[in-house]
């Protein structure tokens, strides 16, 4: 089935949040994507539907206003059902399109340095493990930096 990707709307938000826990097996993930990022971040913001209007993806992020030549991934998430299709991919390509738009050379998101699943999602992708960062998120919350150039 196509899907389409396009910019978020706030309206989007209940869909998503409603699936995050779902798609993270049952893990409380929803707090870590405030409803901000549909709100103040449409332009840097997608979600991926079916034909039939069904979620099968999302991708939340933004323009670093600290270093305008840095983009950031916050959050993204891929329906179980429709990963190994290429839509995370196709997700990440059209938020690197729209930074190199703004003018960015680099994107940076974080994930846990246990996640192996996710580093080598994100290495095929083009990023390099920057360093792991104790205490990232707080005690205990380490986290891997992830890097890419966009040059």
């Amino acid at each position: 089935m196509a899907v389409t990707i396009r910019h978020t709307h706030p309206s989007d938000y209940g869909r998503v949040i409603g699936r995050v826990n779902v798609w993270w097996g049952g893990r409380d993930m929803a707090p870590m994507l405030p409803k901000l990022f549909f709100v103040h971040f449409e332009g840097t913001s997608f979600v991926a539907e079916d034909d039939d209007g069904q979620l099968a993806g999302f991708l939340c992020g933004f323009v670093s206003q600290t270093d305008p030549n840095e983009a950031y991934i916050h959050f993204v998430g891929v329906d179980p059902e429709r990963r190994g299709e290429g839509l995370g991919r196709a997700l990440y390509e059209r938020f690197f399109d729209v930074a190199r738009e703004h003018g960015c050379g680099v994107v940076r998101c974080v994930t846990s340095p246990r996640n192996e699943e996710s580093i080598a999602f994100h290495t095929k992708l083009g990023f390099e493990v920057e360093r792991v960062a104790e205490d990232y998120d707080g005690p205990g919350e380490s986290r891997a930096l992830l890097v890419r150039s966009l040059g």
